[in-house]
């Protein structure tokens, strides 16, 4: 569903809390494979993470690149720093894409010799998945999510109001 241009808080939010529920996904199906170690690949589990981009419009191209003419005068080029926009904050025209990606850092060795995924020496190569870390990050999201959801609750209260008027 596209949500009308003057609702464009709903429509950030709304962005927000969908990347933060992919993380959350993402982040689950970590924590249950960490002790999976043999994937259809044959290794063991690689841990995932999403990657998220925006697609810069024509204005923010102009304004990074320096070829809009604003008409700021100054002394020294240093007074006016480059006009940074927002990363949450995309136009129409703007894309987002959500990349699912996987680490390929290497997980412990483990000696187990009665494994069956064990090497010829008794050791185990164990998933890159490191527990505390995906509950820090499943804290994060969900702040995340909720910092997003009350600003979508903010601005769904804001137009009820100006309704009223």
């Amino acid at each position: 569903m596209k949500i009308n241009p003057n609702f464009s808080a709903f429509r950030i939010s709304s962005k927000g809390m969908g990347i933060q529920k992919k993380q959350m996904d993402l982040i689950t199906e970590n924590i249950a494979n960490t002790s999976t170690t043999r994937t259809e690949d044959g290794g063991p589990y690689k841990r995932k993470y999403i990657s998220v981009e925006f697609e810069k419009n024509n204005f923010q191209n102009n304004i990074q690149s320096g070829n809009l003419n604003i008409g700021f005068k100054t002394n020294n080029p240093n007074h006016i720093s480059p006009v940074q926009l927002p990363n949450g904050i995309q136009h129409e025209e703007s894309k987002l894409s959500i990349n699912e990606q996987a680490d390929n850092s290497e997980g412990e060795l483990v000696y187990m010799p009665d494994h069956p995924d064990a090497d010829e020496e008794g050791y185990v190569h164990m998933p890159n998945v490191n527990i505390v870390t995906e509950m820090v990050d499943m804290i994060t999201a969900s702040r995340s999510f909720e910092a997003n959801l009350t600003a979508f609750n903010a601005a769904k209260q804001m137009a009820k109001d100006s309704l009223e008027i």
